[in-house]
């Protein structure tokens, strides 16, 4: 894990009888020439400025307390380079609020609904009709998770569609965090090639690596 965030680092390190403080451990790696950098370009993934209809913020005072009580989604992306040409895949991911637990996945080439519909249908595969009434869905307000193709899957499983009011990342912190934690601790240092290359990799980190290895 060569890009491992240092708080992280530094419970690994006390779970193996290494006690040290968070500013004596950042200035030892930043002496060492260890501090993780993050890429500073971002691309934009959401577009909220449409005609669909945006669903009220349901979670603002909730503490999830159990599993498959809040999912929350969002898109982040991934970069391929072949030789000097730069090109993006677009990774839509769901993730319990409780458990930290990536419940669906799916890599598309497009920003289109087809990658987060593939990822909802994955998520929902796991449960008959049902059981998740009264679930709730949290999303950006991005016309991907406005549209009813996507709010009647939900809806057909009884799960409630909750949104952020003005488009703050805070607001869908847990999404965020867990596309951070893909992108800065692994994906940055990959070499992707192929979007062969891409699925793969995401696959990997999704389903061996993030739910077991990292500390949200």
């Amino acid at each position: 894990m060569p890009r491992l965030g240092v708080r992280k680092l530094q419970i690994k390190l006390a779970d193996h009888g290494h006690e040290i403080g968070r500013d004596k451990l950042f200035d030892l790696l930043r002496e060492s020439g260890l501090l993780v950098h993050r890429k500073h370009y971002r691309i934009v993934t959401t577009y909220s400025k449409h005609w669909m209809k945006k669903w009220s913020n349901l979670i603002k005072e909730i503490v999830p307390c159990r599993p498959d009580e809040v999912w929350v989604s969002d898109i982040t992306y991934i970069e391929i380079v072949r030789g000097s040409k730069k090109t993006f895949m677009y990774l839509s991911l769901i993730t319990d609020a409780y458990t930290h637990e990536i419940v669906g996945y799916a890599l598309h080439d497009t920003l289109d609904t087809t990658g987060p519909l593939k990822a909802l249908a994955m998520a929902l595969s796991k449960y008959p009709e049902g059981v998740l009434k009264g679930l709730i869905h949290h999303s950006d307000r991005g016309c991907q998770y406005c549209c009813q193709e996507y709010v009647n899957m939900l809806q057909q499983y009884g799960i409630l569609v909750s949104m952020t009011d003005k488009g703050d990342p805070y607001e869908n912190a847990i999404a965020e965090r867990v596309n951070g934690i893909l992108k800065t601790e692994w994906l940055y240092h990959m070499k992707l090639t192929s979007p062969e290359m891409a699925r793969n990799t995401s696959t990997c980190t999704t389903t061996n690596v993030l739910t077991k290895a990292s500390v949200i």
